[in-house]
């Protein structure tokens, strides 16, 4: 399989999301890293240097914008490819992300073929 051994770091609060997106990707040949929260997010990103991180925006504690913020200023994660995958999706916060680096916008509910195809834009 082309994927294979291709990182992907999912990163939602919601742990039905995680475990969805987990198995889609894993079906597809891709190695998940997932995280519940921005907190045990970041560690993770800068030990597993995933080659691209699907994020979400509103999340307790630390948000996706934060989080987006701190991925594009550290020199070791800065050139991650960031795709935001919310169910907010206003102009103001799909154009928020895209100023702090995010590479696109995924709107949940999730269409699956919709954000494999981003995903094969970025990593192929």
């Amino acid at each position: 399989m082309a994927n294979q051994g291709r990182k992907i770091m999912v990163i939602d609060d919601s742990y039905t999301n995680v475990v969805l997106l987990e198995a889609v990707l894993n079906l597809r040949g891709y190695i998940t890293i997932t995280a519940l929260n921005a907190k045990d997010a970041y560690p993770l990103i800068e030990m597993e240097k995933p080659e691209l991180i699907l994020l979400d925006l509103f999340m307790p504690e630390t948000n996706g914008f934060d989080l987006l913020k701190s991925i594009k200023s550290n020199d070791a994660t800065k050139n991650i490819p960031v795709i935001i995958v919310s169910a907010v999706t206003d102009e103001d916060n799909i154009s928020k992300t895209k100023a702090l680096g995010a590479f696109d916008f995924v709107k949940k509910p999730i269409d699956i073929q919709l954000l494999i195809e981003k995903i094969e834009e970025v990593i192929s």
